[in-house]
């Protein structure tokens, strides 16, 4: 991917070196097992934080930290996809004669204290849709290349553009229109939405992608197949039949490799936003 020589976003947060002391009040170790099933790659973390009861944050207190001149170079990175995602994403809001809310991108290390609640790495990357920011611990990239199978840079960018992608459809009314059904279905419908919702937001960061390259020429040979790859790493078969050896599709949230794979696919090759209507689609 080509992308040293390309912008860098002014709204990256870096909060790497703060440590959270004490201890959260409520959860526990059943909590975090529910936030990590239910929330690799998820939008809302408070959904299932929520179920813990009230929960107090730790205390954040700053601690010496010296980041490698690797980690640097993947903050210089995740900055530039950021800015990259804001061309492409605040073009695309002004020619539907609307205004793109830039959103924040924290990185931390740990653990991080966001309104969604309090989150440890191990969820991996998500978006807060309460403070609208991007929280990502470049850790993960690591996991994402030796753990999931799925390295390459055009892999890490297409991390960043999925969360992105829940940016919008938080900013469209999307998120909160699937939040609202919540209560009303049962968990397997509701999952089914959830699915629906994770879809879009591949098929969004498949259209990033499609305007980036077509603006700012970013692609270079095998980038595609390094996000594709990554889309089939993630898909919810693929996780729970590494996990626990069998696969429950009712309990799918995120949808399956083919899936995954396919809406990317599809926002990629279409450059078009009604392309990644997954919630009028008969078959996703």
């Amino acid at each position: 991917m080509r992308w040293k020589d390309g912008r860098r976003s002014g709204n990256v947060e870096d909060r790497r070196g703060a440590r959270l002391s004490g201890k959260a009040k409520g959860g526990g170790i059943g909590l975090l097992v529910l936030v990590l099933v239910g929330l690799f790659f998820g939008i809302d973390p408070s959904l299932i934080l929520q179920l813990g009861g009230n929960m107090t944050g730790p205390a954040v207190q700053e601690s010496q930290y010296v980041p490698t001149e690797a980690e640097n170079e993947l903050a210089d990175f995740v900055s530039v996809v950021l800015a990259d995602t804001e061309d492409t994403w605040g073009a695309l809001f002004n020619q539907a004669g609307g205004s793109y809310e830039e959103p924040t991108l924290v990185l931390f290390t740990g653990a991080v204290k966001s309104a969604c609640g309090f989150a440890q790495a191990a969820m991996g990357p998500f978006y807060c849709p309460a403070d609208r920011k991007v929280y990502i611990d470049l850790s993960f990239y690591q996991d994402l290349r030796t753990k999931m199978g799925a390295p390459g840079d055009f892999a890490q960018a297409y991390v960043v553009a999925h969360e992105i992608g829940h940016h919008v459809q938080n900013l469209l009314g999307l998120s909160d229109k699937v939040h609202s059904m919540r209560q009303r279905l049962s968990e397997a419908d509701y999952n089914k939405l959830s699915v629906r919702l994770e879809l879009q937001a591949d098929c969004f960061s498949g259209l990033w992608a499609n305007h980036a390259d077509r603006t700012r020429h970013i692609l270079e040979r095998g980038d595609v197949e390094e996000a594709l790859n990554a889309a089939s790493m993630i898909g919810d078969d693929r996780l729970q039949q590494q996990s626990r050896g069998y696969v429950t599709p009712d309990s799918f949230t995120h949808g399956s490799s083919e899936q995954r794979v396919r809406w990317f696919r599809r926002g990629l090759q279409s450059g078009n936003i009604q392309a990644c209507d997954t919630f009028s689609a008969t078959t996703l």
